[in-house]
């Protein structure tokens, strides 16, 4: 008896998984299980399900958003995934948080790809009172100016950083889980997965949208990923993306395996049943890890990432506008409107 015989002899509907979602009633574990550990031929079927969920939501809306890398290397933490750490040898260009004007030209960038988001991403543990200074100058003009939402990921917050980057028009602030909490010692030890806690819901308490997401990849169990999702259906995340780890040379990871491009697609399955009102967005490692199944994500996913990632490349701008349009799905613009 092959597994797919083996699912259906333990009831796994598809479709009763979609319900269940759209109710925003949980999945259990053993559920949430059977969507990883389904056999490839119940891919189409569970997309499906997943679909159902996405288009209740967001019909067939896609969002964009685009990273600016404002500050680059130079960072103290020891992330195994990362080739920035202070622990990485790989060659990446190393500068200090770029000037205003590099920022206004970044969101203009944003614009023209069409990203109703535009992300303003600083290598560190967390942004020094100049650094913060620099990147509240550019936020300002940009809300200012500029029909565009930002969000700001500048790593651990104190207080009265978060205060000032909501009252700068800050709209959502990022600071990823990466992976579960047993499996975090063995990812870094230079912070805590309870740090990374508490600074997604210190942003979400001074306004700001909450976004926080995984690297999957990593060495984490099918139920570790399982137990990430509800993490962040438990923190209330308004934006999940979901990373597929690319194992860049010189970092501690670089000879972990790529993600199939199925098992991707499952992963980003289990997110949509277990955080199904959320903005669920393919985000870095999409095109190594998805590679020609790129298209089936957005049926689970309602977001993507449009250009280059930190230190890697991304797909070519012109490709993901043509993928979106083949699907028959039309991107979601901006809904502010510049002063």
């Amino acid at each position: 008896m092959n597994l797919f015989n083996q699912d259906v002899d333990k009831g796994v509907d598809w479709g009763l998984l979609a319900k269940k979602a759209i109710r925003f009633s949980n999945l259990t574990l053993e559920e949430g299980m059977a969507v990883l550990e389904a056999d490839d031929v119940e891919l189409l079927p569970i997309m499906q399900a997943a679909f159902q969920v996405r288009h209740h939501f967001y019909g067939k809306k896609v969002k964009l958003n685009m990273i600016m890398n404002a500050k680059s290397g130079l960072c103290p933490e020891d992330c195994g995934y990362c080739s920035q750490s202070i622990v990485s040898t790989a060659p990446v260009s190393k500068y200090s948080m770029l000037d205003k004007e590099s920022l206004l030209a970044g969101a203009r960038e944003a614009i023209a790809r069409k990203a109703g988001t535009y992300c303003i991403v600083a290598s560190g543990k967390g942004p020094t009172d100049r650094e913060l200074d620099q990147v509240i100058d550019a936020v300002q003009e940009i809300t200012r100016t500029m029909p565009l939402k930002i969000c700001a990921c500048l790593g651990i917050l104190k207080g009265d950083q978060a205060q000032r980057l909501a009252d700068a028009g800050v709209h959502r602030y990022n600071h990823n889980l990466n992976t579960s909490k047993a499996n975090y010692p063995s990812i870094t030890t230079t912070h805590t997965y309870d740090q990374r806690i508490e600074t997604v819901k210190m942003a979400q308490s001074y306004g700001m949208s909450p976004c926080s997401g995984v690297i999957i990849g990593m060495g984490e169990t099918n139920e570790e990923i399982v137990q990430m999702a509800y993490a962040l259906r438990e923190l209330d995340a308004d934006s999940i993306p979901i990373n597929f780890l690319n194992p860049i040379p010189g970092t501690p990871l670089e000879e972990a395996q790529r993600v199939s491009p199925i098992q991707a697609l499952k992963v980003l399955a289990l997110f949509r049943f277990i955080c199904p009102s959320k903005e669920i967005r393919v985000a870095g490692g999409r095109e190594l890890n998805l590679r020609s199944l790129q298209p089936l994500s957005l049926y689970a996913a309602n977001s993507i990432f449009v250009g280059d990632y930190l230190t890697t490349e991304g797909q070519e701008i012109t490709a993901d506008h043509q993928m979106i349009e083949d699907l028959g799905f039309e991107i979601e613009m901006c809904a502010l409107s510049a002063v």
